[in-house]
């Protein structure tokens, strides 16, 4: 009676084990599960916000060129001249589209426009905007939003030029409707030429008001 006893306690305490076991194992399983599922989607969203970002130049730029995010992470090395960036966080908050390709002289005129710096250009440099954008103020830098007199401007695909003189842009027009280069945000520090290659956004360029 006394071995049946035991034997008995014995199989017991081992299904117990074994019970006590099984949840531990599938909660390791079901954590791994969910650290690949993070992971994959990760890398989804990198591979995204790659492909958006090397949208905004020409394909035989997007070979060699480096992609960064807005904080300055590396995404993808390149040995091109050029650095691409998906849309900004900001505008990305509220729908926004704006992808664009930099060289040295336009990154460090985008990090000015970040830090609310004065910028000169030592001379010309192009960017490229060939996804084109959902709008940007042409009076105010830092609009977020269309007002009635923010001067609010969608563009299609579309290159951007800084020259070393900002004097050379006052006889260039800054009506987006003008059917050619109109120059953005004239009179400040980040004044820049923009040059449409391409069809203009959906709805035009957007709502222009004489100065």
């Amino acid at each position: 009676m006394k071995l049946a006893f035991v034997l008995v306690v014995a199989v017991g305490l081992m299904s117990l084990a074994t019970a006590q076991e099984k949840p531990e194992a599938q909660s390791k399983g079901g954590s791994k599960a969910k650290s690949m599922s993070r992971q994959i989607a990760a890398a989804t969203d990198k591979a995204a916000t790659i492909r958006e970002a090397l949208s905004a130049g020409r394909p035989e730029m997007a070979k060699t060129a480096t992609v960064k995010d807005w904080d300055g992470n590396v995404l993808k090395q390149g040995d091109g001249p050029y650095t691409c960036f998906p849309t900004p966080p900001t505008m990305k908050k509220t729908g926004g589209k704006a992808p664009m390709c930099l060289d040295k002289t336009w990154q460090d005129w985008a990090t000015a426009w970040q830090n609310k710096k004065d910028f000169k250009a030592d001379h010309v440099a192009v960017g490229y905007m060939l996804e084109g954008d959902t709008g940007a103020s042409n009076t105010d830098p830092y609009a977020q939003s269309p007002t009635s007199d923010n001067h609010w401007v969608v563009s299609g695909p579309h290159t951007m030029v800084l020259v070393p003189d900002a004097s050379q842009l006052d006889a260039i027009s800054d009506d987006p409707n003008n059917g050619g280069p109109f120059v953005m945000w004239k009179g400040t520090p980040y004044a820049h030429m923009m040059v449409p290659v391409g069809k203009k956004a959906s709805g035009g360029m957007g709502q222009h008001a004489a100065h």
